[in-house]
């Protein structure tokens, strides 16, 4: 992936929106929180950020997902992890099966003010007994007139409390898991839906997290997004883009760390020295500097696959794998060189060390992506003979 001149504008416009519109008011955002989706969305969706990648009938850029990896490692530049989780949800985690099989009237009533920043979406797929094994979620939408029947609940939802619809996974039939699930677009203003008090996180401490119940919550069925039973297939596709946008949106975090860091320990003296004249520190921040930038040829690698209509659900799956290894390693290592400093609330290393373990969590644990990998392996091993 080469990053034109067009790139690079679109990279300084973020960067500078964050400079402006974000970075200044982290910290009282980040306590007590939630930050106000609603209005820095609609700022965003001002300026063509919700809609990169998406249909320019819907009021996106329509321009190809390399500049969606360029938006999203520019959002890694917020110095918390939870504000950049969110606009990941928005951007490439509740919409993008609604732009690739959504109907008319669903592009129409829920794509188009989402890119505009009139609406708030999230992801409805994980459940307290369902979080990486997606095949065994049980909320179910049962057909009645013209209508579905919600009953269920979703768990760990990021936006939950602030969303104005759900693209939500469900089971629409008795069939074999992998078809009997359908994708909806759940409005959240509808009688039966409520939610929990927003969950105490150990990290992401901006970003509103709750669980939804529904209860015989009745939705129509034009709100289905494609084909009946396909929801599982689609989900498995709007996956690729969340882990690749995780992966991106990880890496200037990184780096922040590491800069940070440096900073730290050029200034911090012991035993009448500069931190930063141990050799062990310059080496150790040196190789954690290295293994970004190969875990950025790695994204680019998979994103240009991506870009050029190949299956890189190996790809995707080693950069979500790497990418939330390496933060929790990052943040660790940089963390130490902070000494107690490092051990305060407040220090913005500590605050990636919480925020950056949910990078081998969420989106498909570690161990999910692993075995993603080996099947891959597999399945290569036995085409070759």
């Amino acid at each position: 992936m080469i990053l034109t001149t067009e790139h690079l504008a679109l990279q300084r416009t973020i960067t500078h929106f964050i400079e402006k519109e974000i970075n200044p008011y982290i910290e009282q955002w980040e306590e007590p929180g939630p930050f106000p989706a609603k209005a820095l969305f609609k700022k965003m969706g001002d300026l063509g950020l919700l809609g990169i990648s998406k249909p320019v009938e819907n009021g996106g850029m329509g321009l190809d997902y390399s500049y969606e990896m360029v938006a999203a490692e520019a959002f890694g530049t917020i110095r918390c992890g939870g504000i950049p989780m969110a606009i990941g949800v928005q951007t490439n985690m509740a919409t993008p099966a609604l732009a690739r099989f959504g109907s008319d009237y669903v592009r129409e009533t829920y794509l188009a003010p989402a890119i505009a920043g009139d609406l708030v979406a999230c992801i409805g797929v994980s459940e307290v007994g369902a979080g990486s094994d997606v095949a065994g979620l049980t909320t179910t939408a049962t057909k009645d007139g013209d209508d579905y029947i919600i009953n269920g609940s979703k768990m760990w939802i990021t936006s939950a409390t602030q969303a104005d619809f759900i693209c939500l996974l469900a089971n629409t039939s008795d069939d074999k898991p992998h078809k009997n699930k359908s994708l909806i677009v759940v409005p959240t203003d509808l009688a039966g839906i409520s939610f929990s008090e927003k969950l105490n996180k150990l990290g992401m401490r901006s970003s509103d997290t709750a669980q939804i119940f529904f209860d015989n919550v009745r939705v129509p069925q034009r709100n289905i997004i494609g084909q009946e039973g396909a929801g599982f297939t689609m989900q498995m596709q709007q996956f690729q883009e969340e882990r690749l946008y995780i992966s991106a949106m990880s890496l200037k975090g990184m780096e922040i760390c590491i800069d940070d860091t440096y900073d730290y320990v050029c200034e911090r003296n012991t035993f009448g020295k500069p931190l930063i004249a141990n050799q062990v520190i310059q080496f150790r921040l040196a190789e954690l500097q290295t293994d970004v930038e190969m875990l950025r040829a790695l994204v680019y690698q998979a994103c240009d696959g991506y870009i050029n209509g190949a299956d890189v659900t190996k790809l995707a799956s080693m950069a979500k794998l790497k990418s939330g290894r390496l933060a929790r390693e990052v943040s660790d290592a940089c963390l130490q060189y902070w000494g107690g400093m490092g051990f305060m609330w407040d220090n913005v290393v500590s605050r990636l060390y919480r925020d950056n373990r949910l990078g081998s969590i969420g989106g498909g644990a570690d161990e999910i992506m692993l075995g993603i990998i080996s099947k891959y392996m597999q399945q290569e091993k036995a085409t070759r003979g």
